[in-house]
């Protein structure tokens, strides 16, 4: 019997199509187009290639801007991934506490990122902020605004302050989702706490840990707000990440070809070491999942 297809729904289909195609499409067409030419005013345009793209790769600026990148990301991973999973573990499972919990922890991501690099621009100044006044009270000579070091830390607590609430929601919610049938089995062989944290709550945990770490590793990588609000990319170019780079091209020298060519080579190195961390995952996922079932 032949089967009759119903192309009708093709129809609900063709307008996210659509809106793709202006929201993303589009948009990426004409960053390539400017990445491939010379422009010396609207109408007179002269294509040469690659040659954005190997002055941008030159740049030790861009090199720079790169090594503190990943340093920056790989530190927010190593933070904030094992803090909110401690933290969903101290969380209660059940009664009057945990909407209060949650909401306060939610609080955070609710702030506008603006708004986080000024709380945090006048909370760490020594003069009139409550944390640089304790940190210099008790003998740390603490001054973001004048030292490399403390202007990066700062932006890093900042960010750990802000965005650890997410992975705790995304932890919670995935131990909450583990029937109680391990525990009472675990706790009739007698396990340690560590034990069912290793060999039951981190197994099932590591769906969302891998959207907790995907989610935080491409949202640190394009970070831009708070640490132009906080020091502005200072002092010197401590806290000048890629976004920062790529916007003082754009906007500051009004380079359209190689901002162009480097919001290109930015989204690919997203997407690629994306693919590299969502692949190791889910590979270490597979060959334990492997181990247990023989």
């Amino acid at each position: 019997m032949d089967k009759t297809w119903n192309n009708k729904a093709w129809f609900l289909v063709i307008p996210v199509f659509g809106l793709v195609a202006i929201s993303a499409i589009i948009p990426l067409m004409t960053v390539v187009n400017y990445s491939v030419q010379d422009i010396f005013s609207p109408t007179d345009r002269v294509f040469i290639g690659t040659e954005w793209f190997q002055t941008v790769l030159r740049d030790e600026a861009l090199h720079g801007a790169f090594f503190r990148q990943l340093i920056f990301s790989m530190c927010v991973l190593l933070i904030e991934i094992p803090l909110g999973i401690g933290i969903a573990l101290c969380l209660p499972k059940s009664g009057r506490g945990v909407p209060f919990c949650l909401v306060t922890l939610s609080l955070p991501l609710l702030v506008p990122w603006n708004v986080v690099g000024t709380i945090w621009q006048i909370f760490g100044r020594s003069d009139i902020g409550l944390a640089g006044a304790v940190l210099n009270g008790i003998g740390f000579d603490y001054n973001y605004t004048s030292d490399p070091f403390d202007a990066w830390l700062t932006v890093l607590v900042m960010d750990v302050w802000h965005w650890t609430s997410l992975v705790v929601l995304l932890c919670y919610a995935g131990l909450q989702s583990i029937p109680d049938a391990y525990y009472q089995a675990a706790k009739i062989d007698g396990a340690s706490p560590f034990s069912v944290f290793r060999f039951i709550q981190l197994p099932k945990l590591k769906g969302v840990l891998l959207i907790g770490v995907l989610l935080r590793f491409m949202d640190s990588f394009m970070i831009y707000t708070e640490p132009f609000v906080l020091t502005g990319g200072g002092p010197g170019n401590s806290t000048t990440f890629l976004s920062q780079y790529l916007a003082t091209l754009a906007v500051g020298q009004f380079d359209l070809g190689p901002a162009a060519a480097f919001s290109i080579i930015y989204f690919l190195i997203v997407l690629l070491l994306c693919w590299v961390f969502f692949t190791v995952m889910q590979n270490v996922g597979t060959e334990e999942a492997v181990k247990e079932e023989e």
